[in-house]
């Protein structure tokens, strides 16, 4: 059986990459967590979710390219559908 974390990408440059797109998108995933419509699990979720996503260098794209909040994330973003139901809550 193929090691799952062989197929992943790194855990720290994924964990960056959710953070600041929810940012752009004018969230905060720790202030989400605090006010219980996050949960860890949840989060760690988006991470590893994130992390299976095969367009990381246009997410990287997307963030250099952003000048001020955006509604949406990336077009392939695998947590855009998490990340909007969190801006609705917000």
């Amino acid at each position: 059986m193929e090691n799952l974390s062989l197929r992943l990408g790194s855990a720290e440059r994924h964990f960056w990459l959710t953070r600041s797109v929810a940012r752009v998108m004018g969230l905060n995933l720790s202030d989400a967590m605090h006010e219980n419509r996050l949960s860890v699990q949840e989060y760690g979720d988006m991470v590893t979710r994130c992390r299976t996503c095969g367009a990381a260098e246009e997410c990287e794209l997307w963030l250099a390219t952003r000048t001020g909040p955006d509604q949406t994330g990336p077009e392939a973003c695998l947590n855009a559908r998490v990340l909007q139901s969190l801006r609705q809550t917000a």
